[in-house]
């Protein structure tokens, strides 16, 4: 087995290249485990090279890899602190959603006006105009908004910057 330090990004890659290549393994094996012959002809002639037992066990070896390096990803998730933020990078992953999430609602309530009219194409046959009342401070929703726009790009940056420079260590 070979021994490697990584950062969460080069782990990441890393992932990428090994389900690749367990991907290139298995269409090989699916183009090559079974053949056609017409009648006649000589099956020999038209056989495609497959070795059963190896393919198998470049699969198993790769599929290996690929466990190591994730258990290696969620054990560094669960156990790296991202500064500033005292979560660790797997709270990260779920607080960046989350936050998300939150600038979204406020962007369209920072943008709501005290009073807005109700569509008039809902209220036919009726003369009765509805409005829709504001029950928030619209400039506190923009404060809001600000301050949680900050957070998240904030969060993003700090857990870049620990992807790509805090290193842990895997055997494959």
């Amino acid at each position: 087995m070979e021994k490697l330090t990584l950062t969460s990004a080069e782990a990441a890659k890393l992932l990428r290249k090994l389900n690749d290549e367990y991907a290139s393994i298995a269409e090989k094996e699916e183009k090559r485990k079974v053949f056609r012959a017409a009648l006649g002809e000589d099956p020999e002639s038209v056989r495609p090279a497959y070795d059963y037992r190896q393919t198998q066990t470049e699969l198993e070896e790769t599929a290996e890899k690929i466990r190591r390096v994730k258990h290696a990803v969620n054990l560094f998730n669960v156990s790296t602190v991202v500064p500033g933020f005292d979560v660790t990078v797997d709270e990260m992953l779920v607080l960046i959603p989350q936050l998300t999430r939150q600038k979204a609602k406020l962007a369209g309530m920072r943008l709501r006006l005290p009073k807005e009219r109700v569509d008039e194409r809902l209220m036919r046959g009726s003369n009765v105009i509805d409005y829709t009342y504001l029950n928030y401070d619209p400039a506190e929703a923009q404060s809001d908004h600000a301050a949680v726009s900050d957070r998240l790009a904030a969060a993003q940056l700090a857990l870049d910057r620990v992807n790509q420079t805090v290193t842990f260590q895997v055997e494959i």
